[in-house]
């Protein structure tokens, strides 16, 4: 999760954009394993609201499917949740 420094943990929420054939594999199996990006890290890449329009633009501004934002309540994360600096995402 990108955080802007001095974090933003206590967040309510945190969130992702994830694309329609994520949704549908969600919707389907009841989990998803993430993009190329989380596969390859091996964690689930989230936002704070703030951060989403920043994090649309950097990561997916070529994509041609339909995306949606999933709405995560954090406190369900427990201690999983990470909060890091991303370059370009404030």
């Amino acid at each position: 999760m990108a955080a802007k420094e001095g974090g933003s943990e206590g967040e309510e929420f945190v969130y992702r954009i994830s694309t329609a054939k994520e949704w549908e594999e969600l919707q389907k199996n009841g989990s998803i394993f993430g993009g190329e990006l989380d596969q390859s890290t091996g964690c689930f890449h989230l936002s704070n609201l703030d951060q989403g329009r920043p994090t649309l633009q950097k990561f997916f501004m070529n994509v041609k499917e339909d995306l949606y934002l999933l709405q995560i309540d954090a406190k369900k994360l427990g201690d999983g949740l990470i909060y890091e600096l991303v370059d370009g995402v404030d």
